[in-house]
């Protein structure tokens, strides 16, 4: 066993938010707003949005050079957790006041394999919910649950975004990458995904909260030839919410990637732009 096994595990709880640098500020904030964002902070060359849930703000968009991400940060358990993450993780900050919105502690620390930035935060004070959409009753060929004449009505809007929901990366070296989130956080694999050969290249990691129900992951990386970010998703209310978005985006003239579907693994409904 070596030395960094015998470390314990910082232990995440949620992931919370996540950091973008953008070239055309102005251009992204419109897309925010019609992706289903609301603003929490507007501080000019810096805009933190929210969802209609309770973390603070789940998207930092900054003004830049270049369009770069900067990186997710997780919730840790304890203060301990975040004093651990400064002492042990590679380029780790002192643990520090946040200036975002929410407040609380943050470290910041640098990827062993690709050197981008990773953030851990404890402490931040949670908002009010901003919204509480009902769960509707849907009928089915056999079985109906909805009232006769009882109608659901819906408002052309965007898909008004709830949370963060993951994160995914592409790594230049999968094993070591694998190797370090596994052994050093409580982030455990949903799925492996290998070549013909066996060799694995991607991975769906979910938090390990023991009997506490999670998502099937909140991080996954793929190995390739040069590091980036593959894509941030958001989670929204229920299918009527996503076909409404995703309406409201194709009427925008923005560009659809992916979607409507659902995803084998995890089976989650996606919905790529």
């Amino acid at each position: 066993m070596t030395a960094e096994q015998q470390i314990p595990k910082i232990k995440l709880v949620r992931i919370a938010h996540v950091y973008y640098t953008h070239a055309d500020l102005d251009k992204a904030r419109e897309f925010l707003a019609d992706f289903g964002f609301t603003v929490a902070d507007d501080r000019g060359d810096t805009v933190y949005f929210k969802g209609y849930g309770t973390e603070p703000f789940v998207y930092c968009a900054t003004k830049g050079a270049e369009n770069e991400f900067g990186g997710a940060g997780f919730v840790v358990e304890s203060l301990e957790d975040l004093e651990l993450a400064s002492k042990t993780l590679p380029k780790a900050t002192p643990v520090h006041d946040s200036d975002a919105p929410g407040g609380g502690k943050r470290v910041t620390f640098r990827d062993p394999v690709d050197d981008f930035p990773f953030h851990l935060v404890y402490g931040q004070t949670p908002v009010e919910k901003s919204a509480h959409l009902p769960e509707l009753e849907y009928n089915f060929p056999e079985n109906k649950h909805r009232p006769v004449n009882k109608t659901q009505r819906f408002k052309k809007a965007p898909a008004a975004v709830h949370k963060l929901g993951h994160v995914g990366c592409c790594v230049t070296n999968f094993a070591k990458a694998f190797e370090f989130y596994t052994t050093r956080f409580n982030l455990k694999p949903s799925d492996i995904i290998h070549e013909p050969n066996g060799k694995d290249v991607s991975t769906f990691l979910h938090l390990d909260r023991g009997m506490e129900q999670v998502d099937h992951h909140t991080w996954f990386f793929f190995e390739g030839p040069k590091y980036h970010v593959h894509h941030s998703s958001f989670e929204v209310h229920d299918f009527d919410i996503q076909s409404l978005g995703h309406q409201w985006l194709r009427d925008k003239g923005y560009d659809l990637v992916w979607g409507v579907g659902r995803h084998v693994l995890g089976s989650q409904i996606f919905d790529y732009w």
